[in-house]
């Protein structure tokens, strides 16, 4: 019985040491650290920057795409009727800015020449029958309403003569400076809700910035959205990397850009190569989500490690070693 009992200790202990051989990552050498961690990639979600109607969403769930692939579309003619709009609005600001540089044309110019030669000789018209008016008042023979009345007319000539001699002025002088001013500035506002038009078109257009998988596919052709409301979500294919945490101890071990070994459950027996490309300056304690040997609250320090050749066998949140 004794010589049985010491047989079944023998091999529990050697299949036990066989059992952690097997589980143990191969690549590790004497010394190495061996560090826990799970894979993180890159979800984006993608939204329009506009507000409108959906017309087409062209990619289902579990799609992959590359970057610039044209994902989703908006109804495009409110936008292309408020382009046709500020275009016109464009052309109008550069007819008026055109006309205030180039001033007032000769024949202008000329009617107005023509306007102050009318009005001079009603002048010197009204003068004399003034003239006229004042004598036979003065003899009597006039009545003090009629000298009145010629009075009036004379004045009101002189101000009508000073009326088309100053507009004469001013054709010669063409525009002033600040009006000319004022019409560039116009035209600038309106090329640049010119502009503002043109980029909003643009923008109903939804395309993906880098290649990856389509996560889930939120909205349906129809759909009246808001300017950010996400559309689809993309898992970004690059870059992959594993945030994983060190003990304070281990610290001095690892640096940016050393290069590791991870090495995932479902296949021990291939390793991806990786670097170091970030480890925390700041100190916290270990998150749960970290599967370690031990399980305690040790204080750590977070550290990333970028995957040199991602495939679809890390996935995310998945642990590794």
């Amino acid at each position: 019985m004794r010589r049985v009992l010491i047989g079944l200790l023998v091999l529990a202990a050697l299949g036990g040491g066989g059992w952690y051989v097997w589980l143990r990552p191969a690549t590790v050498g004497a010394g190495d650290p061996v560090l826990y961690g799970n894979v993180d990639i890159r979800q984006v979600e993608l939204g329009f920057r506009v507000a409108g109607r959906i017309e087409a969403m062209r990619f289902e769930e579990g799609d992959p795409v590359t970057a610039g692939t044209l994902l989703a579309t908006l109804d495009r003619q409110p936008f292309r009727d408020e382009l046709a709009l500020w275009q016109a609005e464009v052309a109008r600001e550069m007819a008026n800015l055109e006309r205030l540089e180039t001033g007032t044309r000769p024949a202008e110019i000329e009617q107005a020449r023509a306007t102050v030669t009318e009005r001079e000789a009603a002048l010197r018209n009204a003068e004399r029958t003034l003239v006229r008016r004042r004598m036979l008042f003065e003899r009597g023979a006039g009545s003090e309403q009629t000298y009145d009345d010629a009075l009036a007319e004379r004045d009101e000539a002189q101000a009508r003569l000073q009326s088309s001699q100053e507009a004469l002025d001013l054709a010669l002088d063409g525009f002033r400076q600040e009006d000319i001013a004022a019409g560039r500035a116009a035209l600038a506002a309106a090329r640049a809700r010119l502009q503002s038009a043109q980029t909003a078109l643009a923008d109903t257009a939804l395309t993906t910035p880098a290649g990856g998988v389509i996560l889930s596919r939120v909205r349906e052709p129809g759909a009246i959205v808001a300017a950010g409301n996400t559309v689809y979500t993309v898992s970004l294919t690059r870059p992959v990397w594993v945030r994983a945490y060190v003990p304070e101890p281990s610290l001095g071990l690892i640096h940016p850009g050393m290069q590791v070994e991870v090495v995932t459950d479902t296949a021990p027996d291939r390793p991806y190569a990786g670097q170091i490309g970030f480890v925390s300056p700041v100190a916290e304690f270990t998150p749960r989500t970290v599967e370690t040997p031990e399980l305690r609250s040790d204080l750590v320090f977070r550290f990333r490690v970028i995957i040199d050749d991602p495939d679809e066998g890390l996935r995310q949140g998945m642990p590794v070693t």
